[in-house]
């Protein structure tokens, strides 16, 4: 942290962190002392944008995008995957192949907020951006969705 944002942060009797904004007026932030989030953060960030100073814009808005980014890629599982059950109705092991798909869907869409909450978090406390296994797990998802589509289609002709 730097010095500023040192000077900044006052602990209150209950161990928690309050940061001042410019009107006087004090607002309760999540936090520790040492910067890192509680332990409740790991599962469902608050709102990054009550700590730390202002980054870049740029940074944000490319921190926005990539978290649309997700979105559009969850959207994309969760037609195909709403497809596979609907569409594909003679086709064995649409079901599976379906609910594969709203699985992956559903995954990345609740990764895609904690990851922009996380990073934001980083950028406002000038922190090392927090590592993501999204990205290899979205990879794997999406190789063993398509084996398993290759599989049924294969068993599905013969």
């Amino acid at each position: 942290m730097g010095e500023a944002t040192v000077a900044a942060v006052d602990t209150n009797e209950k161990g928690g962190d309050e940061r001042g904004d410019e009107g006087g007026q004090r607002q309760s932030v999540p936090g520790t002392d040492d910067g890192q989030p509680p332990e409740r953060w790991h599962f469902f960030p608050g709102d990054p944008r009550s700590v730390g100073e202002d980054p870049d814009f740029r940074f944000t808005l490319a921190n926005e995008r990539t978290f649309l980014a997700w979105i559009r890629t969850a959207l994309a599982l969760a037609a195909g995957g709403l497809a596979a059950v609907t569409i594909l109705d003679d086709f064995t092991g649409e079901e599976i192949l379906g609910i594969g798909l709203l699985t992956l869907s559903f995954f990345t869409s609740a990764t895609a907020y904690r990851r922009w909450a996380l990073n934001e978090r980083a950028m406002r406390l000038r922190q090392p951006l927090p590592a993501s296994r999204l990205p290899l797990i979205m990879s794997v998802g999406v190789a063993i969705v398509a084996v398993l589509a290759a599989v049924l289609f294969a068993l599905d002709v013969s």
